[in-house]
């Protein structure tokens, strides 16, 4: 077994403005050179053949997402089915993925799909389009709001909020973002007790839930809430990169569109693809609760280990061709949304909310197009835009 490398001789900043720009050179380097390299900065273990991303997901047993099963300590208000591990997890995560599956999911890509219409029909004569503020952020709040069955609050107000919880999400980068993030993750915990507390029966997947939770136990009806938060912030923000990383796709590679014009059945598999090539999400961290050998490296227990979704997602011993666009690639069992017991609830959702872009900007004669700089937001965990300008005219 060998003992702990030096670190990494590839350089690896996750918030330097080149790898915001296009992390992927680097996360190949690292792939090839020091597949499981230990990060003096971040202090952990990052995690980058496809392979070794799997087993650590999946071996919920030897890799903790709960902090508390090594006596660490966590706030009740960060409790939810993305940080309790199996068997716990077990009853909540049930709950919300049967409601998930009531849903009419038809329906609701119908609405989106008509949504985006008018979307595009206000702007696409525009000579500029910011993507990120006029389609993805809309489309993805109205989405999220829709499967709970809740009215959505403002735009710019949540805007705000979510973005500064994101930010939180590096804290362990810059610690300054620790009080923000508390901050904002009060009012959203105020804005989802809101929906719990109304009298009346929500529609929607929240509907659901509120009905079977009635009566339940304390421990249980704060999990279910948590969840709730997770869900709609998650599910809110991961939906907004998504949607800005697939629009720029389409704009950097033209060819995609009059492709899917002729061949139209690829479109499910197409947004895989999409997803695959630059995903919402770079990475999740684990806590090794044992000793373990990965990739012939030792972890200690109580380490962290780092799984880069972006770094597996184009590792050659799973996906040829990796840094192409292969619309119709068969098997892709990406890891854009996660994988395992905190593979993210709302992955079916996601996928027809993209799909319902891609369709309606198949109805029409639109061809996106750069019409600017896109910066990145400086953020490590959720590969996103800060702006997006498009052209959308034909």
């Amino acid at each position: 077994m060998a003992t702990r490398p030096m670190t990494s001789p590839v350089g690896y900043d996750p918030l330097d403005e080149a790898t915001l720009a296009d992390p992927y050179p680097q996360l190949a380097a690292l792939r090839e050179q020091t597949p499981v390299a230990w990060h003096e900065g971040m202090e952990c273990w990052l995690i980058t053949r496809y392979e070794d991303c799997v087993r650590v997901l999946r071996e919920h047993e030897t890799f903790a997402r709960d902090p508390r099963r090594l006596g660490i300590a966590v706030a009740e208000a960060h409790l939810s089915v993305q940080v309790l591990d199996p068997p716990q997890q077990a009853g909540v995560r049930s709950l919300f993925m049967t409601a998930l599956h009531a849903q009419d999911l038809d329906a609701l890509q119908d609405r989106l799909r008509q949504m985006i219409g008018e979307r595009l029909d206000q702007v696409a004569a525009l000579p500029v389009v910011e993507a990120m503020r006029e389609l993805a952020q809309p489309v993805a709040l109205v989405a999220i709001a829709d499967l709970l069955g809740v009215t959505p609050p403002p735009l710019e107000e949540w805007a705000e909020i979510s973005d500064t919880i994101m930010r939180s999400m590096d804290a362990g980068l810059n610690p300054e973002l620790i009080e923000p993030g508390r901050r904002a993750r009060a009012q959203l915990s105020d804005l989802v007790d809101s929906w719990f507390t109304t009298t009346g029966q929500p529609a929607g997947l929240l509907g659901h839930v509120r009905a079977r939770t009635a009566g339940a136990g304390l421990e249980q009806a704060a999990y279910v809430r948590h969840t709730a938060r997770v869900m709609f912030q998650g599910g809110y923000s991961t939906l907004t990169a998504a949607l800005g990383n697939l629009l720029h796709t389409l704009a950097d590679h033209p060819e995609i569109l009059p492709a899917l014009r002729e061949r139209p059945g690829l479109v499910h598999g197409a947004v895989d693809e999409l997803v695959r090539f630059d995903g919402p999400v770079q990475g999740t961290t684990r806590l090794a609760t044992a000793e373990v050998t990965i990739g012939g490296i030792a972890v200690r227990r109580g380490e962290k280990v780092t799984v880069l979704f972006a770094a597996g997602n184009r590792d050659p011993a799973v996906f040829a061709r990796p840094d192409r666009l292969v619309l119709d690639r068969t098997p892709n069992r990406h890891l854009g949304y996660g994988w395992g017991a905190h593979a993210c609830l709302g992955t079916v959702m996601a996928q027809r909310v993209l799909a319902a872009l891609v369709d309606t900007l198949l109805d029409t004669v639109i061809l996106p197009r750069p019409a600017g700089s896109a910066p990145r937001r400086r953020t490590a965990t959720m590969r996103t835009f800060a702006r997006l300008p498009l052209s959308l005219q034909p």
